[in-house]
C-alpha cells in the first residue's frame, strides 16, 4: 500500500462567496514529486497554504505526515517547508544573512553548517556576501529554497517556483529540485508550465478546485482518445474556422499551429485536408504527434469534466 504522507478529504476553502477550493481529494505518496496543474484561479496556490498551515479549511479533512492538519499543526510545521510565489527575502540583507535569518526563525541549531550545505548545493557559495536585492531573478529564487530547505523539511510545498525566471534558471532549479528527490525528500508543487509537469512522478488536475484527475503524465496522456495532428499554416485563425467545422475535430490552438483531435485519423485527415483545399490554404507543415499533456488538460476543461 502507497505511503501517503498528504491525503486530504474534500477539502474546502471559501473566502466569503468565492470558493476557492471545492472537495479536494489528493494523496501525495513519499518521496515523489507531485505537480497539481490548472488554469489561474484554479485553487492550486490556496491548497498549498492550507496544507502549510496558513490558511484554515472551511470543510473537509486532510493528514500531513500521519497528523491531523488542524490538531498537528505545529508538528507538520516542524516537518514541511513552503516555498510561496512572494516568497520575502530581504534585500538589504546578504545571502548569508538571508540563510541565518530564516534559520533562526525555525531555532536550526549549528545553521551555520547547514548554510554551508545548502550554499554549496544551490552553487551560491560565490555570491554568499551578495544582498539579495542585487540578485538575479534565478539566484533569488535559489536563495528562497535554501531558505525553505533550512530546517531539513521533510516536504516541500513550492507553489510555482519556476514563474519569472529565464530557461536557464528554470533548468538549473530543476536540477536542484531532481537532488533533492535523490535525498528523500517529497516534492508537492505548482507550475503553470505543463512541460515541467511532465517531469513529476505524477500529475494532479485541478479546476475550479476539483481535482480532475492525478496519474503519471504517460497514463494522462492515454486518456486521450483518437490522434493529434499538428498543423501549421498561414492565417492559422483562419485555419482554426475552417477545421472547426469538421465534424468530430477538437480544434486547439497553440501560438502559430494547430492541433487537432480526430476519432480516426486516415478518414478525419482526408476531410480536414480536403477543407482547406477548398478554401485555397497551403499548409505550411502537418504531422501526426503524440499527445500532450496540455491536449488533455485542454480537453478535460473543454468537456468539463
Amino acid at each position: 500500500m502507497p505511503d501517503n504522507v498528504i491525503e486530504t478529504r474534500h477539502l474546502a476553502k471559501s473566502f466569503e462567496t468565492i470558493e476557492a477550493v471545492a472537495d479536494l481529494n489528493l494523496e501525495v505518496r513519499r518521496g515523489e514529486m507531485f505537480s497539481l496543474v490548472g488554469p489561474d484561479g484554479a485553487g492550486k496556490s490556496t491548497a498549498l497554504r492550507m496544507l502549510c498551515g496558513l490558511v484554515k479549511p472551511t470543510g473537509g479533512s486532510a493528514t500531513v505526515l500521519g497528523r491531523d492538519l488542524v490538531s498537528g499543526l505545529r508538528y507538520i510545521k516542524q516537518k514541511v517547508g513552503y516555498f510561496s510565489q512572494q516568497f520575502t527575502l530581504y534585500g538589504d540583507l546578504s545571502v548569508d544573512e538571508n540563510i541565518q535569518f530564516f534559520a533562526e526563525i525555525h531555532d536550526v541549531p549549528n545553521f551555520k553548517a547547514r548554510r554551508e550545505e545548502l550554499l554549496q548545493f544551490t552553487r551560491l557559495t560565490p555570491f554568499r556576501k551578495r544582498l539579495a536585492e542585487q540578485l538575479s531573478g534565478g539566484m533569488k529564487q535559489k536563495l528562497a529554497l535554501a531558505c525553505t530547505l533550512v530546517h531539513t523539511p521533510e516536504i516541500i510545498l513550492l507553489d510555482e517556483p519556476t514563474t519569472g525566471v529565464d530557461p536557464v534558471s528554470r533548468r538549473d532549479f530543476w536540477v536542484i529540485l531532481s537532488d533533492l528527490l535523490k535525498q528523500g525528500t517529497t516534492i508537492l508543487l505548482t507550475t503553470p508550465y505543463l512541460d515541467e509537469a511532465e517531469r513529476s512522478s505524477r500529475v494532479g488536475m485541478i479546476n475550479q478546485g476539483r481535482l480532475l484527475v492525478a496519474d503519471t503524465p504517460k497514463n494522462i496522456k492515454n486518456l486521450m482518445k483518437g490522434a493529434v495532428i499538428e498543423i501549421v499554416a498561414p492565417e492559422i485563425r483562419r485555419v482554426r474556422d475552417i477545421v472547426r467545422r469538421v465534424p468530430g475535430a477538437d480544434v486547439q490552438m497553440f501560438g502559430d499551429r494547430l492541433n487537432v483531435v480526430v476519432p480516426d485519423l486516415e478518414p478525419d485527415s482526408a476531410r480536414i485536408r480536403g477543407c482547406l483545399v477548398e478554401a485555397g490554404i497551403d499548409v505550411t507543415s502537418w504531422r501526426v504527434t503524440p499527445p500532450s499533456l496540455e491536449n488533455v488538460f485542454i480537453s478535460l476543461l473543454e468537456k468539463g469534466v
